[in-house]
Order: structure tokens, then C-alpha cells, then sequence
């Protein structure tokens, strides 16, 4: 790039571009984002980490309770976030769909029992979100950085093994494509 096209496009652009091209040529972009964690993603085909954390209203929850269904465990950055707030909207959206086969939806994020129980009243958000707040369970899933959850998620069988990791997500349409691969294992029974 030459001076005038830096000078026209501020410094922060060409930064962005040059990483992008960075990030696109080490083997894409989704597998770069995905190692910014603090820990390694778990392997699909192994069993899901266990994991105990409280729920928005203080009831402790283990994967364990979830055993002879299927789980979608999320992992976001924060309550009442932009982001945040449509990937929520859309899981709570297709809630029945899932539900339908055989499935929960569970969010997990660094936030505290009263910040998911505000979320989930202005929301009207009916599936579980659990607080993680020293990172604890997110780490054992490759999802923490810094003081929060990376946005990825977890689709984990009844037999608790994992089956699909989606390491990093569009709010808008990650719902639709946790359940179109729920759909597709499903029908492979």
C-alpha cells in the first residue's frame, strides 16, 4: 500500500486488512480465531468435561443431569450484550424445534446467578444458563480468554460424548445451524 491509500484509510484499516490476510493465509480465519482461547478445544468423539455450575435461579446443574439427551452447550461473552442478546433470542426462538428432538439448550458465561436471572426475565429466555465465573468449566472447554467466555458451542450427545463443536459462531444464525446438524445426527440415530 502506498502512502495516500494509508492516509485515506486510516491506519486501523490497514491493520485489519493486513491481519485478515494474515489470518487467511496460517489456514483460515476460523481456525486462527479458533486457538485464541487459554486452554485447547476438546476432540470430537470424546467424552463432553464434566461440569456443576448454578443456573439463574441458584440450582447447581452437572452435565450428568442431562444424560439421555442431547445438549447444546453455548458459551458467550456476557448478558445483555448485542451479541449476546440476538444468540439468545434465537436459541429461545427455535427452543421447541430442539426440544422436539430431545434436546436442551444450555448457555454458560463468566456472569453471576442475578445477572442470568435479570437476563433471562428481560429476555424471556426458558432454557438454562449457567454462571462460570472464575472460568472453570469454560477453560475445560477451550472457551475462555481473559475474564470471559469465548462465543462457541457444544453439541453433546445423550451418551455425553461430543459430536459437533462450533468454534466460533454468527449470533444471527447459529441457532439454524445447530439444529440443522441436530436434525442430521438425529436421523443417523
Amino acid at each position: 500500500m502506498d502512502v495516500e491509500t494509508v492516509s485515506r484509510r486510516g491506519w486501523g484499516a490497514v491493520f485489519v486488512a493486513l491481519f485478515a490476510a494474515l489470518l487467511v493465509s496460517f489456514g483460515g480465519v476460523q481456525a486462527a480465531f479458533a486457538q485464541w482461547g487459554t486452554t485447547p478445544l476438546p476432540s470430537i468423539g470424546a467424552p463432553a468435561p464434566e461440569f456443576e455450575l448454578p443456573d439463574q435461579s441458584g440450582q447447581v446443574r452437572r452435565l450428568a443431569d442431562f444424560r439421555g439427551k442431547w445438549v447444546v452447550l453455548y458459551f458467550y461473552p456476557r448478558d445483555f450484550t448485542a451479541g449476546c442478546t440476538i444468540e439468545a433470542r434465537r436459541f429461545q426462538q427455535d427452543l421447541p424445534k430442539f426440544q422436539a428432538l430431545g434436546a436442551e439448550i444450555v448457555g454458560v458465561s463468566a456472569d453471576s446467578v442475578d445477572s442470568h436471572r435479570r437476563f433471562c426475565l428481560a429476555e424471556g429466555l426458558q432454557f438454562l444458563l449457567l454462571s462460570d465465573p472464575q472460568g472453570t468449566v469454560s477453560r475445560a472447554y477451550g472457551s475462555w480468554m481473559g475474564d470471559m467466555a469465548l462465543r462457541n458451542t457444544f453439541l453433546i450427545d445423550p451418551d455425553g460424548i461430543l459430536r459437533a463443536i462450533y468454534p466460533i459462531v454468527n449470533p444471527y444464525r447459529h441457532s439454524a445451524e445447530v439444529l440443522a446438524q441436530l436434525q442430521e445426527l438425529t436421523k443417523k440415530g
